[in-house]
Parts: structure tokens; sequence; C-alpha cells
């Protein structure tokens, strides 16, 4: 009797194993290149591709800054290429905060723990258990597959995509999609299933805000404290409530979310707006802080002795601008800042907001289906951002298409960066079937 496994099978136990291990690999990003880098995790996906015939390149852009790529021929060479990506690095976790080892992959009540589970050591697990299964069974896609597992995401993608970009553009040659993070996961609208597919991000800008003044005394009488004008021109910043505007991308999303709830759809409504964003629970935070820009003090830096008034005084303003939205933004904030504080960039990246209508979407909303018949796929946009930003520097449309059917209570969205990162290991088990179908339906 015959008791091997069949391929896809197989491909549904080993997304778990892989997960698991990728998770037990050390890749915090510190973000100041102080970490253990991705280089073990690279060796990992290396390995795993060579096990099944798949070549790969590594690349390294500084030590211990390790890059994947592997080129999957497809049947039909004139076709556009696909780039389907993933991210090695992982924020960093504090392990006393944590009910179990960060870097432990533990299954516990049937679902996979530790840091990136979710953000995204998932999906680089999906990917290399479905190109496995393929290889295996000698499986080609009709177009050529770009396979990337990228270092630094976490820290805006210098040393990972950001770099290949710059250095190793040829590598992406004939690509016009990408796949990546941060959509495709399921919610639950008014007890309905719906999933939401990430086709939009807003822009970044990590900023520097600078006040200069008279140093002295603390003992003395100072009209010009740099402390108290960076302080009352964050205090205009941090109270400023910016406009809302719909994006295309948006709207999509919330016309689809009345349809299912048997509502009006009234763009000019913020109210009404409002109430749409709460029917998708515990998403609504991600998808509200995508409908107005935001720009928020995330660090204050002054002084260096308690009796001295410091003649310079720092803050670091995280701000994202809606698409179209980056320069009026920024003179806006330029605004509130007001004439005596300087703005001075650290790191910046553009908004993108990819075709819903494209035929690879209509793939993606067919592979999900086929596993949820009937379950409606929504637009969204992200209001933070992926290595989907680097690649469109080179033309490339991205699209956030992690597929997991959640259970309803999972605070899905509050898991990335958050303490007790997890995923359910049945939603991986349905990743893979997803990502299976989509590959060999392209």
């Amino acid at each position: 009797m015959n008791t091997e496994k069949p391929a896809a099978v197989v491909a549904e136990d080993e997304v778990v194993q892989i997960c698991q291990r990728l998770i037990r690999i050390d890749s915090q990003n510190y973000g100041d290149d102080s970490g253990p880098g991705e280089r073990e995790a690279a060796e990992l996906v290396m390995e795993l591709l060579s096990d099944v015939g798949i070549d790969s390149t590594y690349i390294e852009s500084a030590p211990r800054r390790g890059n994947v790529i592997a080129r999957i021929p497809g049947r039909d060479p004139s076709r556009p290429a696909l780039v389907l990506h993933g991210h090695l690095d992982v924020v960093p976790a504090i392990a006393s905060d944590w009910s179990v080892p960060p870097l432990g992959g533990e299954i516990v009540d049937g679902l996979i723990w530790g840091r990136g589970a979710v953000d995204m050591k998932d999906m680089d697990a999906m990917i290399l258990a479905v190109v496995r299964e393929l290889a295996r069974r000698g499986l080609r896609t009709e177009r050529d597959v770009i396979l990337g597992f990228f270092a630094d995401e976490e820290a805006g993608g210098n040393f990972g995509a950001g770099y290949l970009v710059k250095h190793h553009r040829d590598l992406f040659e004939g690509a016009t999609e990408a796949i990546s993070e941060v959509g495709g996961f399921s919610v639950e609208i008014d007890g309905q299933r719906a999933y939401l597919l990430q086709s939009a991000e807003k822009s970044l800008a990590w900023l520097r805000l600078v006040a200069d003044g008279a140093a002295g005394h603390g003992s003395g009488v100072h009209q010009d404290s740099a402390i108290t004008t960076l302080a009352e021109a964050l205090v205009r910043i941090g109270g400023h409530r910016w406009p809302m505007r719909l994006t295309p991308t948006m709207n999509g999303l919330l016309a689809g979310v009345a349809e299912l709830v048997g509502t009006r759809f009234d763009p000019d409504d913020e109210a009404a707006v409002q109430e749409l964003i709460d029917k998708l629970g515990p998403a609504k935070k991600f998808v509200g802080a995508a409908v107005r820009n935001t720009t928020n003090v995330t660090r204050l830096d002054a002084g260096y002795k308690d009796n001295v008034i410091p003649g310079s005084a720092s803050a670091v303003v995280d701000a994202r601008f809606l698409p179209g939205d980056e320069v009026a933004g920024m003179a806006a904030l330029a605004q509130l800042a007001g004439e005596r504080v300087r703005i001075d960039p650290i790191y910046a990246d553009g908004s993108i907001e990819a075709d819903f209508e494209a035929p690879l979407v209509t793939r993606m909303i067919e592979a999900l289906q086929r596993h949820d018949p009937g379950a409606p796929v929504l637009p969204y946009m992200l209001s933070a951002g992926t290595d989907n930003k680097s690649l469109s520097r080179l033309g490339i449309a991205g699209y956030g298409f992690v597929p997991l059917q959640l259970p309803a209570d999972l605070d899905f969205t509050g898991m990335f960066h958050g303490v007790d990162e997890r995923v359910p290991v049945e939603s991986l088990r349905f990743g893979v079937r997803v990502l299976r179908d989509l590959l060999l339906g392209l």
C-alpha cells in the first residue's frame, strides 16, 4: 500500500514547520544596524529552495544583511514576470512582555506564537511551502515568478529591497506586478466574512523637527527657549485634525462595506463614513488611518543637565500622507511647525495606488473564493508601508495578499509589531491552498 502523502498535504504540513523554523531564527531589526541581521534566515531560505532544485542568489548589502532572489521560469517567457516577496527581518521583542518566548515558535491553542508569526514569516513560509510543492510535482506557472526574501523592511529597506532596486535592478527585469504583505486576510462585517486586499499605501516621511534658542542657566528668565518653541509646535501638530479625503481605493472599500450591511454610502458624510469603518471590527484601526493624513510625534530630545537651558531641542514626527497629498501635506506641516522650527528629512518614501481592476486582482479573488465561496473581496489602503514601495520605483504595481481565513474574534491587525504575536495554524494551511491556486492560475 502506498502511504506517501500527496504533495499538497505535505505543503500544508511544511508551512507550519517552516514558519516555526523561521521564527526561531533571531532576525530582529533595531534600525541602527546593531542586530543579528538576516543572514541566518536567508541561509535557511536558500537551503529550502536548493533542496527542490531551485537556484537562488544571495546578496549582502552590508555584513549579515542578507537578501535572497530566485527566478522560477514560467511556461511563457514573453509574459511579464510576477514578484512574490517577503521580508526576513522582524521588529524587536521584549521577552518579559510576552506570555511565551518570542523566538520560540511554539504552538499553543492551535496558533503559532512568536515574533514574525504575522509580520511576516508566515507569508515567507507560505511562499516556500508552495514553491517547494510545485517544484516536487514538476508544475510550472504560466509566467516567470521572481521570489524575493528581503532584509531591512522594518527600517525602510535601505539594506533590502531598496538596495536591490538601486544596485541590482536587473534581477527584476520584465516584472510588472508584485505580491507581498498586509492584505488578503479576512474580517467579519455584520456577521459576514470578507477579505481585504491591499492595493494602496500611504506615503511615509520620518522627519526631525529642530528648534534653536538661547542657552543659559536654568535659574534665569528666558524668553527664547528652544524647548518651549518646539513644544508649542508639537502641540499644534498633535492637535491638528487632518481633513478626511477618500481615494479611489477607500471609496471602493467603503462602498463594498455599505453594500454588505445594507446601507447607503455617502462619501461626503464623515460620520457615516466612520460608521462604515467601525463595521470592520479590529481592522478599523488600520483602515481608519487611511482616510486622512496623519502626523504623529514619536521622539523628543533636549537638554543634558537639570540646570541648563539647552540651545537646541528636537523631535521626530512620523508623517503619512494620502496619495497625491505629499507636497501639500508637507507645506501644511511646515505651517503648523512655524517659522522658528526647521524640518529635516530622515527617511521618506512615496505612496502607491494600484489598479484593483487588474487581471492579477481577478486571479487573487478567484483563488480566494475557490476556498471560501461567495466571500466578498474588497480593496483597502495600508496606512503603513511595505517593500512594494521600493519595487514601485521600477514601475512594478504592488499588492498586499497574504491569504488568511481568520477567527472573527482574533485581533489580527493588532498583532503587527504587538506583544504575543500569533497566527492560527489552520489559517496558514488555508493560505497555502489559496496561494497554490493563485500561482497555478496566473
